[in-house]
């Protein structure tokens, strides 16, 4: 049976008081946290082992913490990055840990990440300041009857993590009446945190992100990257930018990231620290599939067997000189009219679609460039991630 290790990153709530204590003993991994912490303006030392629950739970605060800790983690466990890309299978961030999976895929850079993760929990604080909302968990129930529910009573289903796992979003007003007349058979469990994240409440901070993703310059990524916005598998860095500046203001589905996972095989998860929360997801959704929480620096050597035992390389040409068009999903592949004889692509120009039972999914050349050679027939079955055409980008020697 193959073997395919994805490692995942945490969102915010995952981060606890003094929790870096035991990781900034390693003077490296102090002197790495620093770096981003100076990039991101703010005393990351301190709030990672000083700071109370109160204080780290500030939105501006929590987010460039947890980025920043997932980022110098991950150089502690593959000190030699190259290593990572031949055993990783995917990535995926929940919610701001989106940002931690773009710079670890090597879509963006690190100190790119954290100028951006700067931005977005600034935004975001002050958004949530504008109007008293909040989030509340919804846990069990009948799936359709939640939902209707949350409609019911104008709210955003802000974060859908896994069968029986909702998080409610929207102003107090409309959380109160969820509180008074709750969906059959769920529980509620009101989130503290600042304000109604992953929905219309935050279309300001969608403003300041767009404005500062386009100054970014961006790589394709490195390793697969899995979407919160609908699980789908994304290579192109400027999209892997464009949909975590999107998905600031629109819910999180990390049960579609799921079925991603179990589409393109997988057989390990490792979570980075602060690491708990979606392993935990992940063993009560994905049944087998073992789990790793990296919390503490006594695991690294752990760690690394895991992802030995779970690694192989990933199936994205890495070369400078080549670009790959990779599926955004499992289904059947169906070539665009015309598009199989097409000596080039226009950038933007669409080369088909993935056929699925209950949509199709449209692939496009994003960047354009001569047709070297096409990996895949026309009424293939593929699955995520997997390589369709193979390009020349136009300009390249």
């Amino acid at each position: 049976m193959d073997l395919v290790l994805i490692v995942v990153a945490p969102g915010q709530g995952a981060q606890s008081p003094g929790f870096l204590e035991p990781w900034l003993e390693d003077p490296d991994f102090a002197q790495r946290l620093g770096w981003l912490g100076t990039v991101a303006d703010l005393d990351l030392v301190h709030y990672g082992t000083k700071a109370d629950a109160e204080t780290i739970r500030d939105t501006a605060i929590a987010q460039p913490l947890l980025v920043a800790t997932g980022l110098v983690a991950a150089l502690a466990l593959f000190p030699h990055p190259a290593d990572a890309f031949g055993k990783i299978g995917a990535v995926a961030g929940h919610s701001v840990g989106e940002l931690t999976a773009a710079a670890g895929a090597r879509a963006i850079t690190a100190e790119q990440a954290m100028v951006l993760v700067r931005e977005r929990g600034r935004a975001m604080a002050r958004a949530a300041e504008a109007t008293p909302t909040g989030m509340t968990a919804v846990l069990g129930g009948d799936a359709d009857e939640v939902l209707a529910v949350l409609e019911r009573h104008g709210l955003t289903p802000a974060n859908v993590n896994a069968a029986g796992q909702v998080v409610a979003a929207g102003t107090t007003e409309q959380l109160q009446a969820l509180a008074d007349d709750p969906p059959a058979k769920a529980r509620l469990s009101p989130l503290s945190v600042a304000g109604a994240f992953h929905t219309e409440h935050m279309a300001p901070a969608v403003d300041v992100m767009a404005s500062l993703a386009r100054g970014v310059s961006t790589h394709d990524a490195r390793i697969p990257v899995i979407s919160n916005a609908d699980g789908t598998v994304v290579h192109d860095g400027r999209d892997v930018v464009r949909r975590i500046v999107r998905q600031v203001a629109n819910p999180v589905r990390w049960d579609l990231c799921q079925e991603t996972m179990t589409d393109l095989g997988v057989t390990g998860i490792l979570e980075m620290p602060p690491a708990g929360t979606l392993t935990g997801i992940a063993r009560r959704a994905l049944k087998g599939v073992e789990t790793f929480a990296l919390k503490t620096p006594d695991q690294l050597d752990d760690a690394r067997a895991f992802c030995e035992k779970h690694g192989e390389s990933a199936h994205l040409d890495t070369s400078p000189t080549w670009r790959l068009l990779v599926s955004p999903t499992k289904g059947t592949f169906v070539r665009a009219e015309g598009a199989g004889e097409a000596a080039s692509f226009a950038p933007e120009t669409s080369i088909g679609v993935v056929r699925a039972r209950r949509e199709e999914t449209p692939v496009n050349a994003p960047y354009g460039g001569s047709v070297v050679e096409w990996l895949v027939e026309d009424g293939d079955l593929v699955s995520p991630g997997q390589p369709l055409l193979r390009l020349h980008p136009d300009g390249v020697a």
